[in-house]
């Protein structure tokens, strides 16, 4: 029996009547929990974008065979009749339409531990049974940044036509990787386009969950995609996240000193932003260090 299920009457056909060839002109949109995703930024953006574009649950993967249970272990809770119930790792593909799309696939998962070749054949088959002709990932890494100022945010590719179409930047990473960079690997083999957004999060606060950089991410992915989506519950969530970092900063002299220096740093460059150059090289480090 496949690990991927149909979920029965959900699957929307690859080409809507009338729109021609439009779907073909269709987009996965991939987030894991896990090695690519500091502060939970990147699976935040697209539960986000799921919740507020309405996504409906067209597929998923059985976890069995793809995850070590006592690595990445399954969650128990009571549900509302007082049973017990548990939850898997899940990796749920949801079917969205918002304005200026011809639709376009979510993908909301969990880093396997197994089988990431077939793991990601799994989803190059949605991909294809949907009129998808581009994946696009979402990650986030811990970099020397302030929390203080504008996330930087910068999109990579392997494929000159692809960086040439999206406006991105070259992918020329070697060292270990992650089930994204597996993605992106399987992508380029079939023939699939692919690119990359990641959004930095800073370092001195590694295990908080960061609103803002998923805000960066969000913003990011509606610009590459030419779509709509309201962002106000992340723009608040951010004001509290600033206000909340703030205070723990203040109370620490030697990270205080820290966060001057970056600030000082930041303001520094004319652009306000760091290069996407620069942005490269921390995700270079943060992946070979992890």
């Amino acid at each position: 029996m496949t690990e991927l299920r149909w979920l029965d009457g959900s699957v929307p056909p690859t080409d809507p009547e009338g729109n021609g060839d439009r779907g073909g002109r269709r987009v996965l949109v991939a987030a894991f929990e896990g090695w690519n995703d500091a502060g939970d930024a990147a699976t935040t953006a697209v539960e986000h974008l799921w919740e507020q574009w309405g996504a409906r649950t067209v597929a998923e993967i059985d976890p069995e065979i793809f995850y070590d249970f006592t690595t990445t272990r399954p969650r128990v809770r009571v549900g509302d009749d007082l049973e017990r119930v548990i939850d898997w790792p899940a990796n749920e593909f949801g079917w969205a339409e918002p304005p200026g799309t011809d639709g376009l696939v979510l993908l909301r998962g969990v880093e396997p531990q197994l089988r990431w070749r077939t793991f990601c054949g799994y989803v190059l088959e949605v991909a294809e049974q949907l009129g998808c002709t581009t994946v696009v990932t979402l990650g986030a890494l811990l970099a020397d940044v302030p929390h203080s100022r504008p996330t930087p945010a910068f999109g990579t590719a392997y494929d000159e036509s692809v960086m040439a179409r999206l406006g991105l930047e070259p992918s020329r990473y070697e060292g270990p990787t992650g089930i994204v960079g597996v993605l992106h690997a399987e992508c380029r083999r079939v023939g699939l386009d692919s690119a990359s957004l990641w959004a930095a999060v800073p370092a001195y606060v590694p295990s908080a969950p960061s609103p803002k950089a998923a805000l960066a991410l969000v913003r990011r992915t509606l610009n590459l995609l030419g779509a709509t989506a309201p962002t106000q519950v992340l723009e608040i969530a951010t004001v509290s996240y600033e206000h909340q970092i703030d205070e723990l900063v203040a109370d620490d002299e030697a990270t205080g000193d820290y966060v001057r220096r970056l600030e000082e740093q930041h303001d520094a460059d004319r652009s306000a932003v760091q290069s996407a150059d620069d942005l490269v090289e921390e995700v270079e480090r943060f992946l070979r260090g992890h």
